[in-house]
């Protein structure tokens, strides 16, 4: 049976189950958003805890579902913990503060920062500056030169074999040059960023910035003569003819560029943490897998389930953007 009369059949089958439970009021359109996807992530779930019993590792069984939750129960204790020696420590420096200027009021306060160890949630909040910050910087050059270059044919000629060539590098490949540039480049007594940021930021933008750049450039390009005449009518300047004509023109397909740039971004970033060491989500599993503990396998696969939630909703929310600010409604895949 093909695959398309087997997933109506099901739905038939679901449909009929439910008219004859006294059901009928709840649509298809339920049944396929809803019911579907559930019943996805059911036998998904089934499908891994029956083959997680099945294989042995030197560090145990692998773990299933059960063991995941469990893992994400002892890290969401940890965090909680750290806050609370985080304000514990807080409130003792206070206090010390407090009695020295009541003996001494000349005394000058130093507050010193908590030092405690980054907590799972910490590391993920640290991949989401990070490959925000790699993302925007690359969508700063991207667009700009996308518009370039789908303007200008000399340009487009000039670029489009850098681009090329550049385009399919590998992140792995980009690090140790990006680690020697912003070593030799980022000499400071009082860093603003530490280099390990830097290093997994710029690493980022290097990998990410071709799709969007592509997208902006095709979308440009491709603007209808109709517009193109209006503006010359119209006696535009170059600058109003960008802004009222060719950015809203090619509104859908930038979005689909920084859409890909977007999950590109947050795949690289997770290569870039683990060989920069920058405090992150790859650091956490690359840490993990050095410990070799019985809990780290468990603790990999809740990253790795951690690291596709974040890139779904990176997704969704890139994609409400897009249906925001784009007039073509048409163009928008889900």
């Amino acid at each position: 049976m093909p695959p398309c009369d087997l997933g109506e059949w099901v739905m038939s089958a679901i449909v009929l189950s439910m008219k004859s439970f006294g059901l009928q009021k709840l649509s298809e359109f339920r049944i396929k958003n809803l019911l579907m996807p559930l019943l996805g992530i059911m036998v998904f779930l089934f499908v891994w805890q029956v083959g997680a019993e099945r294989i042995d590792t030197s560090l145990g069984k692998f773990p299933g579902p059960v063991a995941v939750y469990e893992q994400w129960q002892s890290l969401l204790s940890d965090h909680q913990r750290e806050r609370e020696k985080e304000v514990s420590f807080y409130q003792r420096q206070d206090e010390r503060n407090a009695d020295r200027l009541a003996k001494d009021p000349n005394y000058v306060v130093k507050i010193r920062e908590y030092t405690g160890k980054p907590t799972f949630f910490d590391q993920i909040f640290t991949s989401l500056y990070t490959v925000l910050a790699g993302f925007g910087l690359a969508t700063l050059i991207a667009i700009p030169l996308g518009i370039l270059v789908g303007l200008n044919s000399m340009v487009y000629s000039a670029l489009n074999p850098v681009i090329q060539i550049f385009k399919p590098v590998s992140p792995l490949a980009w690090l140790p040059l990006v680690t020697m540039v912003v070593s030799a480049s980022y000499v400071s007594a009082d860093p603003m960023f530490s280099k390990s940021f830097l290093t997994s930021m710029f690493t980022v933008t290097m990998c990410c910035m071709w799709p969007t750049l592509i997208n902006t450039a095709v979308g440009v390009a491709s603007i209808e003569q109709d517009l193109l005449n209006v503006s010359k009518v119209l006696r535009l300047n170059w600058f109003t003819h960008v802004m009222k004509i060719v950015i809203p023109s090619a509104m859908p397909m930038m979005f689909t560029g920084l859409r890909l740039s977007l999950g590109i971004a947050w795949m690289v970033l997770i290569a870039a943490e683990m060989l920069a060491q920058n405090p992150g989500l790859g650091k956490f599993v690359w840490d993990e897998f050095q410990n070799g503990s019985s809990d780290s396998l468990g603790r990999i696969m809740l990253a790795v389930l951690m690291i596709g939630f974040i890139g779904f909703l990176l997704d969704r929310v890139m994609l409400f953007a897009q249906r925001y600010f784009s007039w073509d409604k048409t163009q928008i895949l889900r």
